[in-house]
């Protein structure tokens, strides 16, 4: 029984640091824009590192905000639904938001949802930078 116990405990405790490290947010300002690049995947649980982002880049004065989601994997209903909770405020305040370099399956994904519609998805960094004359 000893033995069972063990080696689920050790699964477990490489499945949660594993689970902590799926994805990485880098953020930066460069002259009139301000880029966050999202890596790896955006789950339920890292959904929160991604509105924080999001967060502090509508709250900056930058009018110009790009998404890398070129190294993007996987996002869930809650990754989306923080792309969604700032469709309006991106209004409000006026900002120029452009997602690019999305792969297929999560482009797919965004298509289905028609969050497409609501936001301006591009493929390459080159042409969301041409969008804002970058």
């Amino acid at each position: 029984m000893k033995i069972l116990a063990y080696p689920l405990h050790i699964i477990n405790f490489t499945q949660q640091f594993t689970y902590l490290n799926m994805m990485n947010i880098t953020r930066d300002i460069d002259g009139d824009y301000y880029l966050v690049k999202v890596i790896g995947e955006v789950d339920a649980s890292s959904s929160i590192h991604l509105d924080t982002a999001l967060g502090e880049a509508v709250e900056s004065d930058k009018s110009k905000i790009l998404v890398d989601c070129s190294e993007l994997n996987y996002i869930s209903s809650a990754g989306l639904g923080v792309f969604m909770s700032y469709i309006q405020e991106l209004e409000v305040k006026q900002k120029q938001f452009v997602i690019f370099g999305l792969n297929d399956k999560v482009k797919n994904i965004f298509q289905i949802l028609g969050l497409d519609q609501l936001l301006t998805i591009v493929d390459s960094e080159k042409q969301a930078k041409e969008m804002h004359g970058i």
